[in-house]
């Protein structure tokens, strides 16, 4: 039973299906990409980035955040084991993370490297500007209700007064199964909101807020499904600003917490959404 802020999806075939990747002939195929990009709204690209780096990154970040009692005492950091609830300095892990770990150097390395920031450059044919502001999050298990995961939107709602040929990539900071709440995807969501957009006067635009978080609803209003992955370490999947997606709660029983983060790059051409020229925190209005 997979929820998502506490409503169980669907297990019918016509409301949950899995994320295609992209097939191994593809992945140097720019026209290929493109047009797949434009059909599905995605592109899951299997193994793109080094486990070892991914995993690197996961053991910093986690090491981290041990000092503000989020991570159980006495077990390896790079597991992610969520400590007790009371043990947790909120101070702490909000200075560590909006102040240390967002605008650090580690952080910075690993979303401009040469796999990630090298592939953009090809296949967007130009320069890129990578937004300064990345999210970075850690979900921890048996946190179910309205809240506790991402609820459904698409990433134009918050990017209005930029490019809507942004690009984002998320990106899961260690092994992620279904269970430990990955990102998930509304099948075919682009074309229907994009013509929505295109259909309203921008003044009556849906505001910079999410959709629902009542995900089975959605997909009945749709007529879709949502698509789920097991995702592994140096897996990467990159959606257009049109495409709605979601997370599933993290209901992991052995304790461990999903570890994402999901970064923008476009054209440094186009136009760009200025609000998005600072470092991401949760007091930032977006």
């Amino acid at each position: 039973m997979l929820t998502s802020n506490g409503y169980e999806l669907s297990a019918r075939p016509d409301r949950i299906g899995e994320l295609e990747p992209v097939p191994e002939r593809d992945l140097r195929d720019r026209s290929a990409l493109r047009q797949r990009l434009i059909d599905h709204g995605y592109l899951y690209l299997k193994g793109v980035l080094d486990r070892e780096v991914v995993q690197s990154f996961r053991r910093y970040y986690f090491g981290m955040l041990t000092a503000c009692g989020l991570v159980r005492a006495g077990t390896n950091p790079e597991l992610g084991i969520v400590g007790e609830p009371e043990d947790v300095d909120h101070g702490k892990l909000r200075h560590l993370l909006y102040g240390e770990i967002v605008p650090g150097p580690e952080y910075d390395a690993f979303c401009t490297q040469p796999a990630i920031r090298g592939w953009y450059e090809w296949f967007l044919g130009g320069p890129t500007y990578l937004h300064k502001r990345k999210i970075i999050r850690h979900l921890r298990p048996r946190e179910k209700g309205v809240g506790s995961a991402t609820q459904a939107h698409y990433d134009l709602l918050y990017l209005r007064e930029g490019t809507d040929h942004v690009l984002t990539s998320w990106i899961p900071l260690g092994d992620c199964t279904p269970e430990r709440g990955g990102l998930i995807y509304l099948e075919g969501s682009h074309h229907r909101t994009r013509a929505e957009e295109e259909a309203t006067p921008r003044e009556e635009r849906r505001p910079a807020a999410s959709i629902t978080a009542d995900l089975p609803l959605l997909a009945d209003q749709h007529d879709a499904r949502w698509l789920i992955a097991d995702y592994a370490a140096g897996d990467v999947v990159i959606h257009t600003p049109y495409l709605v997606h979601a997370s599933l709660d993290n209901q992991a029983s052995d304790g461990v917490m999903r570890l994402s983060t999901d970064i923008r790059y476009q054209r440094a051409d186009d136009d760009i959404d200025q609000r998005w020229r600072n470092h991401w925190h949760d007091k930032d209005f977006l």
